[in-house]
This record gives C-alpha cells, sequence and structure tokens, in this order.
C-alpha cells in the first residue's frame, strides 16, 4: 500500500514519511513494518504493515476533500446544550483518534466558537492546538503550501 518515500497520515499524531520498510521477527513470526517518521516531531513510528487500517492509518487528503473540510470550519457549529468539558474532551479526542481531517476540522470549528463565548479552558487549548496542527500541517503538505498560507485561511474563516 505504502512505499518508502510515501506520505502517509497516522492519527493523532500528524503526517510521516514512510522511511523504510523492515522485516522483523517477533516470537519466531516474521512480520513487515512501516517505518514511519512524524514530519513535525522527528518520531518514528513503527506499523505492523497488515495493521494500517486498523490504526487508521492513510494517504494525505486530496484537493476536493480539502475543499470540504474548509467548507465544514465555515459552517456554524451545532447548536443547544454544551456538555461538560469532560465529555466534549472524551468526543473531541475520540474524533482526533480517527484521522479523518473533517473530524478534525470539527473539533477546531467547535472550540474556536465556544472560544468567542468565553475564555477557553488550559485542556481546551490544548486540544485546539493539536487539533489546529494537524490540519494546517497536512493541507500544507498536500497542496504544497506554507503552513503560513494554510493559517492565514484558517483566520480568515475564524475572525
Amino acid at each position: 500500500m505504502f512505499k518508502v518515500g510515501d506520505m502517509a497520515v497516522y492519527p493523532t499524531q500528524g503526517v510521516g514519511v514512510v522511511e523504510d520498510i523492515e522485516v522483523r521477527e517477533y516470537s519466531g513470526h516474521s512480520q513487515k513494518f512501516y517505518i514511519l517518521r512524524i514530519v513535525d516531531s522527528d518520531m518514528k513510528i513503527m506499523i505492523p504493515v497488515g495493521n494500517v487500517s486498523n490504526v487508521g492509518m492513510r494517504r494525505l487528503i486530496d484537493q476536493q476533500r480539502i475543499t470540504g473540510v474548509f467548507d465544514a470550519l465555515a459552517e456554524p457549529a451545532p447548536s443547544g446544550k454544551v456538555a461538560s468539558w469532560s465529555r466534549r474532551q472524551r468526543e473531541y479526542n475520540d474524533k482526533l483518534k480517527t484521522g479523518d481531517l473533517l473530524e478534525v476540522a470539527h473539533v477546531l470549528r467547535d472550540l474556536y466558537q465556544i472560544g468567542t463565548g468565553k475564555e477557553l479552558s488550559y485542556g481546551e487549548k490544548k486540544v485546539l492546538e493539536q487539533a489546529r496542527k494537524l490540519l494546517v500541517t497536512e493541507v500544507a503538505l498536500a497542496e504544497g503550501a506554507k503552513e503560513a498560507q494554510v493559517v492565514q485561511r484558517l483566520e480568515n474563516i475564524f475572525h
């Protein structure tokens, strides 16, 4: 599915480059692993080739889906009673773990809109920054743009 040099998205960690495909032996069984180096943090992750879909590793988003992500960011957040922070945090983390950039965009939009009405807590700010980083990095790499350009597009939507 992936080859050395390909870019891939690993949920909650962001975009990485497949640096190698190694065969390792565990408990007498040989298994192939992707060695993924995360672009933002330089962290390396080993993902069993057969486990890629289970962990949510995927290719970068395409241009058509990027348009849908920015459309979702511009939509008003669903109105209604705001759940407690602990419940929202659990929901936000579940969305981030999917690795789906549209879900990440929903988290970002919701937190930006909550932040217009009140000061965000430390935990909310951390989740907002994680969602923002995941979205900005992937969109910039997918479009061949600078991260500052993507940040400017976000600022234009939210301010």
